[in-house]
């Protein structure tokens, strides 16, 4: 089953939307918003899937789905917290910087508490009012939950998850290192993220959801141009039930919290830093990724941060090219 929000009001309308994204249909008689249904997912689940199976076989009206009316599935979340459960990513970052890789973050996942009073729907422009910020894109898997109770397993966490998708979960990294050396975390270096049109229920994705993982291509184009295809079910140190579980040590969540998996990143296949698809490689997900890479091997970045009127785009493909989210594009102060 994939859900979206059509853009109306602060929370948008919810739709179940077709497999093959093309049609969608009014589900505001069963929930009038995502999170409504995530809040009694109990009940309304079965009538939402009821609701996608007859558009399947056009037995209800039917609305044309366009990605560009599309609210992220959210408009607003309680709760948004961002792991870094590719810690190949957080490595190649400190090696770039000359910073000893405490054994603790393979040991346990970083996560930050993000601002979720607001996203930016999939097709929203990124707004930047200073491209001396260093605005990065971030290609990232999430997840949202249903209630998750304090102290929760990984199996618990997992049964938890009620649906999948996709965030463009921009950074501000020159604003980054300020921030953090006055040691309470991110807040300004993190703006609003942007989710993909559509999140998708677990048991939709068969076999690419397996172990609390996506086992698919997270695609990334800059400017019209391959830069990232890594593979989101590899080098992820910590899975999505590792993650919720880290995020309920000592809190229990609420429904509709999205949990992100931080940058996907590949290593090489010799076991070094990943390489530009251009050179064989699988590219990235990042700009700060690329330009660490640069830093390693010749001893400064050469890739600019974006800046106005580039154009990102972000999407994860199903066995025949179509996208299984729907796609993230966006402008840079577009």
């Amino acid at each position: 089953m994939k859900l979206a929000s059509l853009k109306h009001g602060r929370d948008g309308k919810l739709v179940v939307v077709s497999n093959d994204l093309a049609w969608c249909a009014d589900a505001t008689a069963v929930a009038p918003t995502l999170q409504g249904a995530l809040d009694d997912w109990d009940r309304v689940e079965g009538d939402l899937r009821n609701l996608a199976t007859d558009l399947e076989h056009e037995t209800i009206p039917m609305l044309r789905f366009h990605e560009r009316q599309a609210a992220s599935p959210l408009p607003r979340a309680y709760q948004w917290a961002d792991g870094s459960a590719y810690v190949n990513h957080v490595a190649l970052v400190r090696q770039a910087r000359g910073a000893e890789m405490p054994e603790s973050f393979w040991q346990e996942p970083l996560m930050y508490q993000g601002g979720s009073d607001g996203f930016l729907g999939p097709r929203d422009p990124i707004p930047l009012a200073d491209e001396s910020w260093g605005c990065d894109l971030e290609a990232e898997v999430v997840v949202v939950t249903g209630d998750v109770p304090l102290g929760a397993s990984r199996e618990e966490a997992l049964a938890a998850v009620r649906l999948v998708g996709l965030t463009n979960d921009v950074s501000l990294r020159n604003l980054i290192p300020g921030e953090l050396a006055k040691g309470f975390g991110f807040f300004q270096s993190k703006p609003a993220s942007a989710f993909s049109p559509v999140f998708v229920t677990p048991d939709a994705l068969g076999d690419w959801w397996k172990d609390g993982k996506l086992h698919r291509k997270l695609m990334v184009d800059l400017n019209g141009k391959p830069f990232g295809r890594a593979e989101a079910g590899e080098d992820m140190t910590f899975d999505f039930g590792t993650l919720i579980a880290h995020a309920a040590k000592t809190r229990a969540l609420g429904a509709g919290t999205i949990i992100g998996s931080g940058t996907v990143s590949n290593r090489d296949a010799d076991g070094g830093p990943g390489k530009p698809i251009a050179e064989g490689g699988v590219g990235y997900s990042c700009l700060a990724e690329v330009r660490t890479v640069e830093t390693i091997r010749g001893g400064k970045a050469e890739t600019p941060f974006l800046k106005a009127g580039d154009i990102v785009r972000i999407w994860a493909e199903d066995d025949r090219h179509h996208a299984i989210f729907g796609v993230i594009e966006q402008t840079v102060g577009g």
